[in-house]
């Protein structure tokens, strides 16, 4: 018994180690989307290239530093009103209508070097065939969009001209200081091109801990073969 306790230990240190490591990125910079379909704003369950709006609808975009979750992520700020949107706008044959509302966030959000584009969200009201996806909805508004190689959403109109879904280890009011991990952007379950992804990397003190009990462990299992050859 006294051969397998190091190995015990070691084992118990690693499963330690592994689960603090994601609670070090309990915060995220992103764009979020949001379905105002109700005349409030609701964390979209689809990302926007599955989604497909119906005539008559709102859709959202944030850019913050935000919780990955839909009672904590940060809501457009302006209100989910169709018709203020597009009441203006006349109805087309073979269109349908949906309200764009883009928020490019606060100062204190942006990433190093950058500003957001505008103080006050943007609106604009999107005339796309009857089975185009929210994705086309925002493409026709609000280009240049931008990618990463997951499909998620990095960019609206531009903004921010780097990054993408960056973890940090602090709320907002770090959020100048991206952690050293990297991501591809919060899990939130949507489909890949919302604010999704692999989640956060693991950062270098997780390494430095993993390899310090990889070679805990490879000495306790050399000393009990030590032992045994005796």
């Amino acid at each position: 018994m006294r051969r397998l306790t190091p190995l015990v230990l070691a084992f118990g240190i690693l499963l330690t180690l592994v689960a603090a490591g994601p609670a070090l990125a309990s915060s995220y910079r992103y764009w979020s989307f949001w379905d105002g379909s109700a005349g409030q704003w609701v964390y979209a369950s689809l990302g926007p290239s599955m989604a497909r709006p119906a005539d008559g609808s709102a859709w959202g975009f944030r850019f913050a530093v935000s919780k990955d979750a839909g009672d904590e992520a940060a809501r457009p700020r302006a209100a989910a009103d169709f018709g203020a949107v597009c009441g203006a706008t006349p109805a087309a044959e073979g269109k349908k209508r949906v309200a764009v509302v883009v928020d490019f966030g606060l100062p204190a959000d942006a990433p190093s070097g950058e500003e957001p584009p505008q103080d006050a969200p943007r609106t604009a009201c999107a005339q796309i065939a009857p089975d185009a996806t929210a994705a086309e909805a925002l493409a026709a508004v609000a280009k240049p969009l931008r990618y990463n190689s997951a499909a998620l959403l990095c960019a609206v109109s531009g903004y921010p001209k780097q990054g993408c879904g960056e973890p940090l280890a602090e709320g907002p009011g770090t959020a100048s200081s991206p952690a050293t991990a990297t991501a591809s952007g919060p899990a939130d379950g949507r489909d890949s091109a919302s604010p999704a992804g692999s989640g956060s990397g693991p950062s270098a003190g997780l390494l430095v801990g993993i390899a310090a009990v990889a070679a805990l462990a490879a000495a306790a299992l050399w000393q009990s073969r030590r032992r045994r050859t005796r």
